[in-house]
């Protein structure tokens, strides 16, 4: 069995501006557990199938993407938590979206039921030591301005045991 996930992942000048932030703070902090990822928004848990469901995956996204309009993700703003750092999102209509693909794709071989995700946000840092609060706070608001330019894509990625990540389709939003 592969590891499946569904993200909306950035593009653009913010895209650049969250891969500076990663490279800043790993420099002056050390990586954090948002540093396993590329920078997303996580729409779906981990699911398992066989490789040979991809294509049924990749339907059903096709399949909803068809039915939504272009689903509309704005950044409401940087939020910095004791335990947690990042970009809240709002997306009424992704979140449609992927609750259709949730409900609708069927495969024989998944473990588990496929679970959408509801709350719209993107990680910058979590699993840090409370010392690094502030410093990772001054990265952020120096490097990432939440009015950035910013165009989506959803991706449908599978997670190798090794942390290595294969993009096996991605749509533009």
């Amino acid at each position: 069995m592969q590891k499946f996930i569904v993200y909306a992942c950035p593009v653009g000048e913010l895209a650049s501006q969250l891969e500076l932030y990663f490279q800043t703070s790993e420099i002056e902090c050390g990586k954090n557990a948002a540093h396993k990822y590329m920078p997303h928004c996580t729409l779906t848990g981990f699911f398992e199938d066989e490789l040979m469901a991809i294509p049924i995956y990749i339907k059903a996204l096709n399949n909803s993407l068809s039915k939504y309009s272009t689903p509309v993700i704005n950044v409401l703003n940087m939020t910095f938590k004791p335990e947690w750092h990042g970009l809240e999102l709002h997306s009424p209509m992704l979140k449609k979206l992927i609750f259709d693909f949730a409900k609708n794709v069927d495969s024989p071989n998944r473990h588990g039921k496929l679970r959408f995700k509801d709350w719209l946000h993107l990680s910058l840092a979590y699993e840090f030591p409370s010392k690094q609060q502030d410093t990772l706070k001054r990265i952020a608001e120096k490097i990432v301005n939440i009015q950035a330019s910013v165009k989506w894509e959803l991706r449908f990625y599978q997670l190798h045991p090794d942390w290595t990540w294969t993009c096996h389709k991605s749509w533009m939003l």
